[in-house]
């Protein structure tokens, strides 16, 4: 699949779904156990993957403009496809509002890659809008997982329904508090001058993500450890930062990319599983386009409207609002999720079943849908819709995009190296040269 320029998580799903429909594997409900943690380790490393992306330089910059064209355009497909889905396949508010939220989110895996071939041309640079658009990405995902988070708490949840009012806050609360809380001790341990520092730096984010992810579903707010895993990689980007580390070049993500590189097809792939063809119904197939196309076209353009006053012109906003429509990461991690919780439970509600069946062929069909077309949409539009700079610079806040090696991560701090090598090249020029004086004289 990439060799057509396309994004790779394609033919990964599409194996996945092919290996299990033509019998070649078969995962069942007996390996639940096993896909359920994957899921969850593949979404810490997406997190703390976006919340690496998140410059703190550029945010503050494009404050106005990140939180407007983030929120604004999130939520308007949120409330759409909650109402399309009600309506059309019959779903309870709470699963469609569920639904919404998950659909809604922005997928880095295939904006990215297509922004980095425009970019190297100069394309939109100028203005910022690859940092612009890499950043609402981060915060759509990170919106949507925090939220399903909290709604699934509340769906699944037997406590009483003061309990349940008060999780949202608690959650959000504790997500942050605990993010804060590990970005510090990011920032102070290791010390700064630790031969071991990088790989003790991306350790303790790794398992500091784990702690959040796996700590909250266990003591039953799970809506707190998606937010937590984000702010702690965000504030420890942040400290880091101010410590000499690149923000768009630094060993932490060049780890958790390589981390990605190992989850991604086990991602995609288990879920691509997950959907039987034989027995899908038709019509809902057909539905559930619907419900996607009106939901990328609402989107389009709310964001357009609510893009007046940030500075785009109107082919600029038109591009931003294309580069937002692709879906894969967060679909492939949360869509299963629902209905894992559903089937797991001691007494499984055959509506609740079939509820949650619905929601994964959504989310399944957004993928295979939105993640070719966005990645094609954003190639051709590109170079029509943005100003071409005649030398681009790498913007403020760029990811690079390549496939990065293992040899990418250093545990060395190669400036105090290379000054190392420097100072003796120094010295040896410098009595080389005395000694020629001398025979001289």
């Amino acid at each position: 699949m990439s060799i057509t320029t396309l994004p790779a998580l394609i033919g990964m799903l599409f194996v996945g779904l092919a290996f299990q429909n033509i019998g070649i594997v078969d995962i069942n409900d007996s390996y639940s156990d096993i896909t359920k943690e994957l899921r969850n380790i593949a979404l810490v490393i997406i997190l703390i993957r976006a919340g690496l992306d998140l410059d703190p330089h550029a945010l503050k910059r494009l404050k106005f403009t990140v939180i407007k064209l983030g929120l604004g355009p999130w939520g308007i497909e949120v409330i759409t496809n909650a109402i399309l889905v009600h309506y059309l396949l019959f779903l309870p508010w709470s699963w469609s509002a569920l639904l919404g939220v998950i659909v809604a989110a922005v997928s880095p895996a295939v904006v990215v890659p297509c922004l980095y071939r425009l970019r190297t041309k100069g394309y939109g640079v100028a203005k910022g809008i690859p940092t612009l658009i890499i950043a609402v990405a981060g915060i759509c995902d990170a919106m949507s997982v925090a939220i399903f988070g909290i709604g699934k708490s509340i769906m699944f949840s037997d406590d009483s329904i003061t309990s349940q009012i008060l999780s949202g806050p608690l959650s959000v609360a504790g997500g942050l508090g605990f993010g804060v809380i590990w970005g510090l001790i990011c920032h102070y341990t290791p010390e700064k001058h630790d031969p071991f520092m990088v790989p003790l730096r991306i350790l303790l984010l790794l398992v500091g993500g784990m702690i959040s992810v796996f700590g909250s579903d266990h003591i039953g707010y799970g809506g707190a450890g998606p937010l937590g895993c984000v702010s702690a990689a965000f504030m420890s980007i942040y400290f880091w930062s101010n410590q000499g580390w690149e923000i768009e070049d630094n060993p932490a993500a060049t780890a958790f990319e390589i981390f990605w590189m190992i989850f991604e097809p086990i991602l995609f792939g288990v879920t691509g599983t997950q959907i039987k063809i034989n027995e899908l119904n038709p019509e809902d197939v057909y539905l559930c386009i619907g419900v996607l196309i009106l939901g990328i076209l609402v989107r389009i353009f709310g964001t357009i409207l609510i893009g007046v006053g940030c500075k785009l012109n109107m082919k600029e906003k038109v591009f931003v609002s294309l580069s937002w429509m692709s879906k894969a990461t967060v679909q492939a991690a949360l869509g299963p999720v629902a209905l894992g919780i559903v089937e797991e439970s001691s007494n499984p509600n055959e509506n609740d079943v079939a509820y949650a069946k619905k929601v994964l062929m959504v989310c399944v069909l957004s993928i295979l849908l939105t993640a070719p077309t966005g990645a094609i949409l954003i190639s051709l539009s590109g170079p029509r819709l943005l100003t071409k700079t005649k030398f681009p610079d790498v913007p403020e806040g760029w990811r690079r995009s390549h496939r990065p090696s293992i040899r990418d991560i250093s545990i060395i701090d190669e400036e105090e190296e290379r000054s190392d090598i420097e100072t003796p090249n120094m010295e040896n020029s410098i009595s080389y040269k005395e000694k020629s004086e001398n025979e001289n004289t």
